[in-house]
Parts: C-alpha cells; structure tokens; sequence
C-alpha cells in the first residue's frame, strides 16, 4: 500500500523541524563553549593588566598607565559580564527539561554571582578618580590616599571571593544538570563537581587569609576549558535532546 501524499508531507515536515531543533541546539552547545572560554579568558586579562598597576608602589602609576587600566576594567565588567550570564540564559532552555528548579536556581546563581563581580570591578574603576586626587595633593596627605587605594583593591578581592563562591554553587547545579540530563559524556559533570566543589573551598579559605585559592581553582577551571572544547567540537548528546 502506498503511503499518501500528505503522510509524505508530513513526514517531510517532521524531519525539516528535528533537523532544525538540531541545529539550533548545536549552535547553543558551540556558543555555550566559546562563551565559557571568553569568560575565562575576559577576567584573566582583565585582572592581568590591573593588578600590576593597582598593587604598584604609587598612585601615580594609575594615571600613568590610565588607558591599560580602564581596558582591564571593561574586559572584567563589560565584556566577562555580558558572556558570563550568557552562560546559564543559553542553558535555560536546553537543561529546563530535566529539572525546572535547578535551572533556574543556575541562572540565579550566574546573575548573583556577576553582580558581586561587578561591584569588585567598579572598586578597581574608583581607581581612577583616587588618582587623579593623589597627583594633584599634598604629599602629607599621600598616605591617607594610599590607605584608601589598598581598601579598594582588598574591596575587589573580597567582591571576587564571594562572587566565585557563589559562582561554585551554581557549578554544581549546573554540573547535576548535565549529569542528570546525559548531554555530556557523565566523566565530565562529576569531574565538574568535585572540581566545583574544592573551588568553593578555596574561594573561602581566601576570605579566611589563606593563600590557596589559585592552587584549589584548578580543577574547577580545567574542567570549564575541557567542557568548553567538547562542546564547540562534539555538542550536545542529541539523543537526551530529541526525547
């Protein structure tokens, strides 16, 4: 029995849709990556070119060095803003399927944690004007201003430490998603929380004094690069995403 012309159709229209939905998923997985590897590397050098100058001997290095200053500031509240609560709003979609509260308990994380960079960001930005007062001060008063440059940067500091703690929190989520969901090899997502989780730990211990932030960040950031890769390379499991 021949099948009709409109099954023919339908089943025409049906396969143009699941390619489509296809697509669009794997374009998500391939921005998700880039916009993972565009936050890492958007705060990295933001903090690279204004740490240097913000832990210098002097104010006057600020205005001395104003236009490397300010580029670091908008790589770490312009551009790291913009891709890092991009990062959960592009999942919101994909994941919402599997658990509708974690989700969004992600994106709230994401948002959260942004902010409180954010604010860090703008302390390091107060730089400038505090600069400018040092310049044009008198040298008795040089001290006051140093004393309040240091608030400001221990101010980003702080404002960073509690950012990515809850920046982690969101991690596990997140990873308990991809766990959940499949999307991903499950190697990864449990490397992911464990690696999340020792990264609150250290984000914490900073806040307590301690110098091992940078060492426990490791885990926690190899797995975003090597989550980055997989899915600007391989995508999402489209399986898990059909169903």
């Amino acid at each position: 029995m021949r099948p009709r012309n409109g099954d023919n159709r339908f089943a025409s229209d049906f396969n143009t849709s699941e390619n489509i939905i296809m697509k669009s998923q794997k374009a998500i997985a391939r921005t998700f990556g880039l916009f993972f590897l565009l936050a890492f590397l958007s705060y990295g050098l933001g903090t690279g070119l204004t740490t240097q100058i913000a832990e210098a001997d002097s104010l006057r290095a600020v205005t001395d060095h104003k236009t490397q200053f300010v580029l670091g500031v908008i790589l770490m509240a312009l551009v790291h803003t913009i891709v890092n609560i991009g990062l959960p709003v592009l999942m919101v979609p994909v994941l919402k399927p599997f658990n509708r509260t974690l989700t969004y308990g992600y994106l709230s994380a994401g948002i959260a944690a942004t902010v409180v960079v954010i604010v860090g960001a703008i302390f390091l930005l107060l730089y400038l004007p505090l600069g400018s007062m040092y310049t044009s001060a008198d040298p008795s008063a040089s001290q006051q201003y140093d004393t309040i440059g240091a608030l400001l940067v221990k101010g980003n500091f702080y404002a960073y430490q509690i950012g990515m703690a809850i920046w982690g929190f969101g991690g596990l989520m997140f990873c308990y998603l991809l766990y959940l969901s499949r999307l991903v090899p499950r190697f990864l997502p449990i490397w992911g929380f464990l690696g999340y989780l020792v990264f609150i730990a250290g984000t914490v211990s900073e806040l307590f004094g301690s110098n091992l932030g940078v060492q426990l960040a490791l885990p926690g950031g190899l797995f975003e690069i090597t989550l980055s890769i997989w899915l600007i390379v391989k995508g999402f499991n489209t399986t898990r995403l059909s169903r």
